[in-house]
């Protein structure tokens, strides 16, 4: 706003004493000060309110207004509730620094024209940035993205004074004013925090923005659907694992209607951005649906490999070919409704394989996925390894994939977005070095899944890691084998230990922990050697079993695990 606009508003009671030909200048912002020396606290184009306090003598004056006149401002308005009149001596000093001056009326608050110029000059911004973002969405609508979502998000902070990021639905950052180095950045566990309150909200049908608490601030959380969408068409299950959405740090509760307009405006933008970013994956989904084709049809490693070949320079650019692969395997699953999976698990599996250290829309660039059925299939290219690393094998198995690490970065605010009747698996395969691999690292990965499935919970992972453990392939027995054979051996103990107290299961379960040393177990269990014998004897006795033998060890061993 103008200086010119606070002497049309007769409310405000304010006077012009000297400046008459400065009064086009543009307020920004509104100060109230007594302070000597405020400039620490001026950054330009406020109107600065005073009582002047500050005043002792005349001399006072010419150094408040060289003070202020030094800082920018736009304006000072004096008090006159302290003295009868505005002193000559700074009316003298804004004249020859040329600083517009007014007096306030006694019977008007610093506070009612403070309100007035805030909201008058918020008002002003916003329009600015409505004009701003519109001008922003047709460029990219029409053309070459006219620098992304930040350009926004950077006048939403300039402008609003609103700190703003657009994160995806598992918490990665994806833009915002903080990637640019012009704030702290949002906490890891806040942004997976505020992802696990949008899927939840999403989930349920509830309209945004979503007020939250994270971390001792407020934020708003804005829903981001793709652009071209029907909204009313499709289950938001489809969805809701993969779309994005805008965190504000403020609460919209009491934003004016024009205010959420913008917002809404500008997450339309961030759509059109989506749209374009996915539009970009396409040659990538394509290719890795040919690999993968390949590869189970058991098409000749030759002709796997020079399709690899094809496919490098796609996703290592610069790097050549990929002397190692891996491949991920994730499914999503719904207890209730005809939900194709696919779809979502490729989406969720691109999102959940960009680097965790990566921020930006495209950190994916280098990671293919197709969809088979209700199965997403992932094909990792691993880079080189650096000289001096080890051998090729290991040192890529060391550098790869992990499904412990997947699953962490990924189970908190998942979790939230399938809780109810949803559920996420995923395996991780080892890496290979060849075409001639890629068929056996599928079948692993598939295997690693199913072994995750067998887990309890909603996010489950396993990689190959586990695969070499016989424990893993107790999940598959059937439930029905599974009693029978638990009970045969275990429950005569258990009957024994009700009546007796005798603690032979315990025993059982430190002997074999113990690889059957007498003397460990004892020290364990806090027995006398003797002790520990007669309870051994006793539990041979029971279950007709010799725990001498390896076959009976494991039988039991198995049956424990079991149980």
């Amino acid at each position: 706003m103008r200086l010119r606009a606070l002497l049309e508003t007769e409310a405000l009671g304010l006077r012009l004493l000297g400046g008459e030909d400065e009064l086009d200048r543009t307020v920004r912002g509104v100060m109230t000060t007594d302070l000597r020396d405020p400039s620490r606290y001026l950054s330009g184009g406020e109107l600065v309110l005073t009582g002047l306090a500050w005043r002792r003598e005349p001399e006072d004056s010419e150094r408040f207004v060289r003070i202020l006149t030094g800082a920018g401002v736009a304006g000072l308005a004096a008090g006159e509730a302290e003295m009868a009149s505005i002193p000559d001596d700074l009316i003298r000093a804004c004249a020859r620094h040329r600083l517009p001056l007014f007096s306030v009326n006694e019977n008007v608050s610093f506070a009612s024209i403070t309100e007035h110029v805030v909201r008058q000059v918020s008002s002003e911004r916003a329009g600015d940035l409505a004009a701003v973002v519109d001008r922003h969405r047709r460029l990219m609508t029409s053309g070459p993205a006219g620098g992304g979502p930040e350009v926004v998000l950077d006048l939403l902070g300039s402008d609003l004074d609103l700190r703003a990021w657009v994160l995806s639905p598992t918490g990665r950052p994806i833009a915002g004013s903080s990637l640019a180095g012009a704030g702290p950045e949002l906490p890891a566990s806040v942004s997976a925090a505020l992802a696990g309150e949008h899927l939840a909200a999403a989930r349920t049908g509830r309209r945004g923005p979503h007020r939250v608490t994270a971390g001792g601030d407020t934020y708003s959380l804005f829903p981001i659907s793709h652009s071209g969408r029907a909204l009313a068409a499709r289950d938001v299950r489809e969805t809701v694992l993969s779309d994005w959405f805008l965190a504000v740090e403020a609460d919209a509760g009491d934003w004016s209607p024009e205010r959420l307009d913008l917002l809404d405006g500008v997450t339309q933008l961030i759509a059109v951005e989506r749209d374009r970013r996915d539009a970009a994956r396409t040659v990538r989904r394509r290719l890795a649906q040919e690999v993968l084709e390949l590869v189970q049809t058991g098409a000749a490693p030759a002709e796997i490999a020079a399709r690899l070949r094809v496919a490098a320079p796609v996703l290592l650019p610069g790097l050549g070919t990929a002397p190692h692969w891996q491949v991920v395997v994730a499914r999503v699953e719904w207890e209730d409704g005809d939900i194709p999976g696919g779809p979502v698990a490729q989406a969720l599996l691109e999102e959940m394989l960009a680097a965790p250290e990566a921020s930006g829309p495209e950190p994916s660039d280098r990671i293919a996925v197709a969809h088979m059925g209700d199965e997403a299939v992932a094909l990792v290219p691993l880079p080189a390894v650096p000289a001096g690393a080890g051998s090729d094998e290991a040192a890529a198995q060391a550098a790869g994939l992990h499904a412990d690490r997947l699953l962490a970065a990924v189970r908190e605010p998942l979790s939230r977005g399938l809780d109810g009747d949803g559920r996420l698996t995923l395996g991780v395969s080892a890496a290979v070095h060849s075409a001639e691999g890629l068929r056996g690292a599928l079948e692993e990965a598939r295997h690693a899944r199913r072994v995750a499935a067998a887990r309890p919970g909603r996010v489950c992972a396993a990689g190959h890691q586990e695969l070499a453990s016989h424990v893993l392939l107790l999940p598959f027995v059937p439930d029905d084998v599974r009693r029978a054979f638990t009970a045969r051996l275990l429950d005569p103990l258990r009957d024994y230990d009700r009546r007796h107290r005798a603690e032979l299961i315990p025993t059982l379960e430190a002997f074999l922990d113990c690889d059957g040393s007498w003397t460990r177990c004892a020290t364990r269990l806090h027995l006398h050697v003797n002790t520990l014998r007669y309870r051994v004897g006793r539990i041979e006795q029971l279950t007709g079993r010799d725990l001498s033998r390896l076959e009976d060890k494991l039988d039991f061993f198995l049956a424990l695990r079991m149980s």
